[in-house]
């Protein structure tokens, strides 16, 4: 194994989500096998969690403050506009900032540009004798309901190398015209030390609480399932700005004795090992972290079937149950028959803890140094 530099950069070096704690673990995984790991933040983050008292990585901000994007140019002014310029000169100063750190690494580094954000500046960097190595943590049709989809088929065009989650997501980019597309999934961020007993009244939710994660749907749903199985909980993890709105809408459908708003949390697999189901009622995913976490605490998972990384990490009718986008009917539908057979709720959680064991991280680990050795031939 060729021991490298490796340097990610990101929006954020420490983001609380999951771009965050992807980019944490394999950041650790990669140094713990003998790489020189950089993690390189344009800007501070919003919602900073710990990357733990000694990281086995280095750290670097661009800026003190999070920069302005850049201002629309003056008619008759256009690029010499005074504004523009002198936003393009503090980003050039930025990106000075990371070709200092690519010029000291050794040959052979790998430049990973964990957001298309980031890539802006590392377009504007020196980047010669290392390979870029781009990626879109989010589905191919997230993507393209937002701004990031131009801006991925702009910076990331020249990249050694696109990754996306999923081969239907990477397909779907070649369809673009992308033709440096490769996929690469997430690793099991966890390995609990015992899975759930699945002996709990208690079905989970972990997420922020924003319309992005569709906790409104899952209310709506839980509204439908609860009558039928009295006695259940439905305890959600996170805080979000949708909140106080959930927590209404909660109120109005007279959920209050039955769902359980239990804030942030510090011990996911101790929430999950007290749970027997786990739920997932997202709008939009790349490919979910949490699922993954929860199957490795052997709680078999109901999710809506909204991106391609979700049908990747669970299987409809073997290891947990998959409901159509947005249908809140199907979703209670898959709630209900989980809660009411204990027996199948202890098959698909065997079986998720099973299955869950293909993104075990030491083999997706040694895929990026595959990888990285290829891209260096």
């Amino acid at each position: 194994m060729t021991e490298r530099d490796i340097f990610f950069v990101a929006n954020e070096v420490n983001e609380l989500g999951g771009v965050g704690r992807w980019q944490a673990q394999l950041a650790k995984l990669l140094a713990e096998r003998g790489h020189r790991v950089t993690i390189a933040g344009i800007a501070p983050a919003n919602h900073p969690m710990d990357l733990g008292e000694d990281p086995p990585f280095r750290t670097v901000t661009l800026y003190a403050r999070r920069p302005p994007g850049r201002p629309r140019p003056r008619r008759l002014l256009g690029a010499a506009d005074p504004a523009v310029r002198r936003h393009d000169a503090h980003m050039r100063t930025a990106a000075d900032r990371l070709t200092a750190l690519f010029r000291a690494a050794r040959p052979g580094a790998m430049i990973i540009v964990t957001q298309v954000w980031a890539m802006e500046w590392v377009a504007l960097a020196d980047t010669t004798g290392h390979r870029i190595i781009g990626m879109t943590h989010e589905s191919f049709e997230t993507a393209r309901k937002s701004s990031r989809f131009a801006r991925v088929k702009k910076y990331y065009q020249d990249a050694d190398r696109l990754l996306a989650l999923t081969q239907e997501d990477a397909d779907r980019w070649v369809g673009e015209g992308m033709n440096n597309v490769g996929f690469m999934p997430n690793p099991l961020p966890i390995v609990p030390d015992a899975p759930s007993p699945r002996t709990e009244k208690v079905v989970a939710s972990i997420g922020r609480l924003s319309h992005e994660k569709g906790v409104d749907l899952l209310l709506d749903a839980w509204a439908e399932a609860a009558p039928k199985q009295p006695g259940w909980t439905l305890r959600l993890y996170g805080r979000g700005e949708a909140e106080a709105e959930l927590r209404q809408q909660c109120a109005q459908l007279g959920l209050d004795d039955s769902v359980d708003f239990a804030g942030q949390t510090d011990d996911v697999p101790g929430a999950l090992r007290a749970s027997s189901v786990f739920v997932q009622s997202s709008r939009g995913e790349g490919f979910p972290l949490v699922l993954l976490e929860a199957m490795a605490c052997g709680v078999p998972c109901v999710a809506f079937d909204c991106a391609p990384g979700v049908r990747e990490i669970v299987g409809h009718d073997r290891d947990g149950l998959l409901a159509r986008p947005g249908n809140t009917t199907e979703l209670a539908r898959h709630l209900v028959r989980l809660m009411s057979d204990e027996a199948l709720r202890d098959a698909m959680g065997d079986e998720a803890l099973r299955s869950v064991q293909r993104f075990e991280p030491d083999a997706i680990t040694r895929r990026w140094e595959e990888l990285f050795d290829f891209l260096d031939r």
